[in-house]
């Protein structure tokens, strides 16, 4: 987190990510909804979406997401974050421009993502040589990332 959070603010959305992690879905919940009501954040907003979309409530997650924007515009997961839910609702037209947003942001980590989602909007769309562009530019910016490089090796494959 880019500013320093009061402590209980901090506490309690350390203990919120560690219940995710562990599956407690609703604890986790909770302990996000205190965590921004002690001091909100984009990455406690962000994150609060994130545990809805594992729960399936993508529309909850979308809105938590551009509570998260609201806050701090300049951190770019919460845009790549709406993408991938709009990608997983099939509206792949309305996730690019959230994408490229997230592309754009100031900060980010990690910074390949949006790219990783790019491709597979163009992917899906029938769009190789974009797709192919998107996987190369995730690949550059993380080199180990297997989907990334498997993606490029499948599409390269396909174009010959």
């Amino acid at each position: 987190m880019a500013e320093r959070l009061p402590a209980q603010a901090e506490e309690l959305f350390k203990e919120a990510y560690r219940r995710q992690m562990a599956g407690e879905l609703d604890e986790a919940i909770r302990l996000y909804k205190r965590s921004i009501a002690t001091h909100p954040t984009a990455e406690a907003y962000t994150f609060l979406g994130w545990t809805y979309s594992v729960q399936g409530r993508i529309d909850l997650a979308i809105e938590h997401c551009k509570k998260a924007i609201a806050v701090d515009p300049d951190l770019g997961n919460p845009y790549n974050d709406i993408g991938a839910y709009l990608i997983q609702k099939g509206d792949f037209d309305d996730a690019l421009p959230w994408l490229e947003q997230a592309k754009l942001a100031a900060r980010y980590e990690p910074r390949h993502f949006p790219y990783l989602n790019a491709g597979r909007v163009r992917l899906a769309r029938g769009e190789l040589g974009p797709a192919l562009e998107e996987f190369r530019i995730a690949r550059r910016l993380h080199k180990d990332d297997p989907l990334a490089g498997e993606m490029v090796r499948i599409i390269k494959k396909r174009l010959n």
